[in-house]
């Protein structure tokens, strides 16, 4: 491959395996990277080593965001792989399925926080520690796998809105931080037909976005999204994740999210409060 924006790139996706993950690993193949994909579930990763058109341009490795370790581990091949890194992609994550705090009781809420906070939160520091040696090398970039919820309320509960609103500050913070060398941007995605699974201290490790459109059917559509119709497939989502890492297109741009959420923030006002029945 020839000609894409990201030809000679070499990349690290948390969360490569599945749903918008693989598909900004499958966009980033088209565009010419090398892709290094990091995940929990084996079975997922060699799925989509298998789905690659060259495979001397995927390399997977297993492991949790949560492990400082394995994603050191990630780094280290990816480089000794392809030679270098150009741009980590901290995608992994986990959905809190809209949990109210007043569906939550206190031990839930104890152990849930903690387990979507280290996968949302800290997964993306561990990363960006393990990453940032090897970016500044290549005066790489950082793009994170931001959420409507990132600034709107009722895109998850509070665990997942709390979280989603810590990773944007993350984002400008490391923006911040890393500059001159290392540019740092988001992509804040809206509802998507995908493989997002919730927290397992929820027992919701098994339940999948995707499993809920397919119960409601095709013509079906997340409730007031101007853009509803077009914001379902996780590839509909890849292009930000392109221009944020392309050096040629987005050179000047860091610490900036973009909003790709089929137009959540003009949707109007449906409910006065969402506790009325309290």
């Amino acid at each position: 491959m020839s000609g894409g924006w990201l030809d000679g790139y070499a990349v690290l996706i948390t969360g490569g395996g599945a749903g918008l993950g693989r598909a900004v690993t499958e966009r980033f193949l088209a565009e010419g990277a090398s892709v290094t994909v990091f995940g929990r579930d084996k079975d997922q990763l060699d799925e989509t080593v298998a789905a690659a058109p060259d495979p001397s341009r995927i390399h997977a490795v297993t492991g949790d965001v949560r492990d400082s370790e394995r994603l050191h581990a990630a780094v280290a091949e990816t480089v000794e792989r392809f030679g270098k890194l150009d741009t980590l992609v901290a995608n992994a994550g986990v959905w809190d399925y809209q949990r109210r705090l007043t569906r939550l009781g206190a031990e839930q809420l104890d152990t849930a926080f903690d387990e979507i906070f280290s996968i949302n939160v800290k997964g993306y520091l561990l990363a960006a520690e393990a990453a940032w040696r090897e970016l500044v090398k290549t005066r790489g970039s950082i793009v994170m796998t931001l959420s409507n919820a990132s600034f709107y309320v009722n895109g998850g509960g509070p665990l997942y809105t709390a979280s989603k609103h810590a990773c944007l500050g993350l984002m400008r913070e490391l923006a911040y931080e890393l500059a001159p060398k290392v540019r740092v941007n988001g992509v804040a995605c809206g509802g998507m037909n995908t493989d997002l699974r919730g927290p397992e201290s929820l027992a919701l490790g098994d339940r999948s976005i995707s499993a809920s459109f397919a119960k409601k059917g095709p013509d079906s559509a997340p409730p007031l999204i101007p853009l509803h119709d077009s914001s379902t497939d996780p590839r509909d989502f890849t292009g930000p994740y392109v221009l944020l890492a392309a050096r040629d297109q987005s050179g000047p741009i860091t610490g900036h999210a973009i909003s790709v959420d089929g137009g959540i923030g003009v949707r109007g006002f449906a409910h006065a409060a969402g506790g009325d029945d309290l």
